[in-house]
């Protein structure tokens, strides 16, 4: 992925204001397998961006329980299209 360390600063939770921060390999082969599977936990259950595409990157919120896709190189941002993380990745 190529966001900029600047443009990491800027990010955040849409909804908490966390930082957020690129998934770490083992956690996005997980959470591909698990689309893969059709058992990643999507909210909305029809996002708008594709589930059917590959994960390029997942961005973790500090927490470690919500995760946001990037697709096309662009980090999907919006509440409504975030990744259920099964347990916090803290």
């Amino acid at each position: 992925m190529s966001i900029t360390p600047e443009l990491f600063d800027l990010l955040r939770c849409p909804q908490t204001g966390q930082r957020l921060a690129p998934a770490p390999a083992e956690c996005l082969a997980r959470l591909e397998a698990r689309r893969r599977e059709g058992t990643l936990d999507l909210h909305p259950a029809q996002p708008q961006w594709d589930p059917a595409r590959p994960l390029e990157a997942v961005l973790i919120r500090e927490d470690g329980r919500i995760g946001y896709p990037v697709q096309g190189g662009i980090p999907i941002l919006l509440a409504d299209h975030e990744i259920h993380l099964h347990s916090p990745l803290v």
